[in-house]
């Protein structure tokens, strides 16, 4: 119920917030890198934190979640409040940016000050699982666990935010990513593994909720864009939620090496799933370095650029990149709970390997 809330005052919000981009001038023009040809409102961010607060404001008065928003007001802040916060910041640094622009220094300031936020709430990586018999968790210090925290949540908010390059891409991956990660605490919470507050599951049905209701708006011909307001907030709310449940298991009677599955999954479930734009980001940094441009230099020459080149249409080009991320999302969830349907996805990801590389395959380019 609270991911179809999410779903619809998205929906129904998305409307009014492309008007509302129209008015004050927020709409982005096509130049020599963007693959848009019309200028497109933006700030469609708007509209999905708008459904990410209603559909919380929603769980609030549900009984199985009243525990997690009481009480709001005390110190450190409760981790769903924290989450809240932290996601406002990262909001309001990405209207701004869509309204003003800012430089990359200064979003990157942003981001570590949303990040430091719900660290020094409680929302953090202590502890690490190592897959040997006798060894067992080992404690982070506080240094190394700000560091490894930050740098996670920094990294999916950028890994995201890079990604928003064709009409719908970041939304539909994200909201795979996101429903691939409550599956998995889900099922968690089936078999008796999963702990006490359900801060991760409900941000990712929250997060899958969003997505659906504004891809009915930004899916291609685009007719608002979610900007930086809508990509780096889903990046921070996929990179909390995983975050808050991680460590979160009850695994003391199990197994060293099971204890650290079920411990580094939550964390590896975003890294698979956003393992093709991360790969994409990487391999950015490498070329800008190569020709002497700053990292921050915007191009032309991202994968989904690369799908266009070859020959596919741009719907194709952001179904193909859907697949394939279903595809790596499947695997990972047949291989924590069902390896028997391992192979049905390995064929899948074999049948997207020529489907990709050969668009004469699909027929006429969408």
């Amino acid at each position: 119920m609270v991911l179809v809330v999410a779903a619809f005052v998205t929906y129904v919000s998305t409307p009014a917030v492309l008007k509302f981009s129209r008015r004050v001038g927020a709409v982005d023009v096509p130049n020599d890198r963007k693959v848009h040809a019309v200028p497109t409102p933006t700030l469609g961010g708007i509209a999905m934190f708008i459904g990410f607060i209603v559909s919380l404001a929603f769980a609030s008065l549900q009984g199985p979640f009243k525990g997690s928003f009481r009480p709001l007001f005390v110190w450190p802040a409760p981790e769903l409040f924290a989450i809240i916060v932290g996601a406002g910041i990262i909001f309001a640094l990405g209207v701004f940016d869509d309204l003003r622009g800012l430089g990359a220094p200064m979003k990157l300031a942003g981001q570590l000050l949303a990040a430091g936020f719900v660290f020094l709430s409680g929302v953090r990586l202590e502890y690490f699982r190592v897959p040997f018999r006798g060894v067992g968790a080992l404690s982070m210090s506080a240094d190394i666990s700000a560091l490894a925290t930050i740098a996670w949540i920094v990294l999916i908010v950028n890994a995201v935010n890079l990604m928003d390059g064709l009409d719908g891409l970041a939304a539909g991956v994200t909201a795979i990513a996101a429903g691939t990660f409550f599956i998995y605490t889900y099922q968690l919470q089936v078999q008796g593994l999963a702990g006490p507050e359900p801060t991760a599951a409900l941000i990712s049905a929250v997060i899958v909720g969003v997505t659906i209701g504004f891809l009915r708006f930004n899916f291609n011909p685009a007719r608002i864009f979610m900007g930086d307001s809508g990509s780096m907030v889903l990046g921070f709310l996929l990179a909390t939620s995983t975050v808050a449940g991680v460590g979160r298991s009850a695994t003391q009677n199990q197994s060293d090496i099971s204890a650290a599955f079920l411990f580094y999954l939550p964390l590896a479930i975003p890294l698979i799933v956003l393992a093709i734009p991360l790969l994409d980001t990487v391999l950015a940094i490498f070329r800008r370095a190569r020709k002497g441009l700053p990292v921050f230099h915007p191009d032309k020459e991202h994968l989904h650029h690369r799908l266009l080149e070859i020959g596919h249409g741009h719907k194709q080009a952001v179904l193909i990149m859907y697949a394939w991320t279903a595809v790596i999302a499947g695997m990972t969830l047949a291989l924590s709970f069902a390896p028997v349907y391992m192979l049905p996805f390995a064929a899948a990801g074999l049948w997207m390997v020529l489907y990709t590389a050969l668009p004469k395959l699909s027929g006429k380019s969408l």
